[in-house]
């Protein structure tokens, strides 16, 4: 290898239902969060990049005792987020795998403090959100093909929830985009989401994600917020089953105003990097950190 790019960092790829993800430790790396966002820009390009929804940056908690770690979450445009639901399950599994927490811990996001326990047996994450913020009904919105009536939630990021009789017809990249960007939501945006109620307490979910600007195949707090407005019009009780675009499944509950969402995260595989060689600010050094 050339000399210049003989410095590299190692990384983790894992996806939960499907929501794909590049993980770093940044305990030993110590990228200053100021070079994140290009990081995360780059790293998450597909084809040119490792390619993924987003980058997190695992990291100690300096100067805290109510959590075993602290997160770093950037959606793939450098965008960062306040939070992601199935980015804190992968953040949680690989915690543990790490050494950084046990199967029962609490880590730090933007959003607040993340309770997440990890199943070893079955695979599956649990992660208890933030409280939601009060649920906003039938919102009607005014947009070029006509108008739509939302719901509208934050669960860690905002989200506007419409149900739909048919999930598989709708134009997900174009009604998304115009209720991300749509005034009523400026300046900040909201996810959009797409919701077909198939049962009691059945759901199937099609997302359209802000900092991403297209559809994924699964969207945590999406999912959670999807429950939330459902129960609110009566379409279930406390517990819901999320079936998402990559055909995984998703579970929410909620408990005396706590929403907990569980639901696999896998490794996919691990590799390394040089940032010299896709042009990287913030780091000289390298990373050697891997599971056991």
């Amino acid at each position: 290898m050339d000399e210049r790019y003989s410095d590299t960092v190692c990384f983790f790829k894992m996806q939960g239902c499907g929501n794909d993800f590049v993980l770093i430790d940044n305990r030993d790396l110590a990228l200053d969060p100021a070079f994140m966002a290009e990081w995360a820009e780059k790293l998450c390009r597909r084809a040119f990049g490792i390619g993924a929804d987003g980058l997190i940056l695992l990291d100690v908690a300096r100067g805290r005792t109510d959590v075993d770690y602290i997160w770093h979450f950037f959606n793939a445009d450098g965008s960062r987020a306040e939070m992601c639901g199935n980015g804190a399950r992968c953040a949680a599994k690989l915690a543990v795998a790490l050494g950084l927490a046990g199967a029962r811990h609490r880590f730090g996001s933007d959003a607040g403090t993340i309770e997440a326990e990890v199943f070893p047996d079955t695979g599956l994450v649990r992660v208890e959100l933030t409280r939601p913020g009060a649920l906003e009904k039938d919102i009607v919105l005014d947009i070029p093909s006509g108008s739509l009536t939302a719901h509208f939630v934050n669960t860690g990021v905002p989200h506007a929830v419409i149900f739909v009789n048919d999930a598989a017809s709708v134009n997900v990249k174009e009604l998304g985009a115009s209720v991300r960007y749509h005034a009523r939501f400026a300046p900040a945006g909201t996810n959009a989401n797409f919701a077909q109620v198939t049962g009691p307490g059945r759901l199937t979910l099609r997302t359209y994600e802000r900092g991403v600007e297209d559809e994924t195949y699964a969207c945590g707090t999406g999912a959670c917020a999807t429950a939330l407005a459902a129960r609110a019009q009566g379409y279930g009780g406390d517990d819901y089953e999320v079936l998402t675009s990559g055909g995984e499944t998703l579970y929410v509950s909620v408990q005396d105003g706590r929403v907990f969402l569980t639901g696999a995260a896998d490794e996919v595989f691990t590799g390394s990097f040089s940032p010299a060689a896709l042009g990287l600010p913030g780091c000289s050094g390298h990373v050697s950190r891997e599971l056991a």
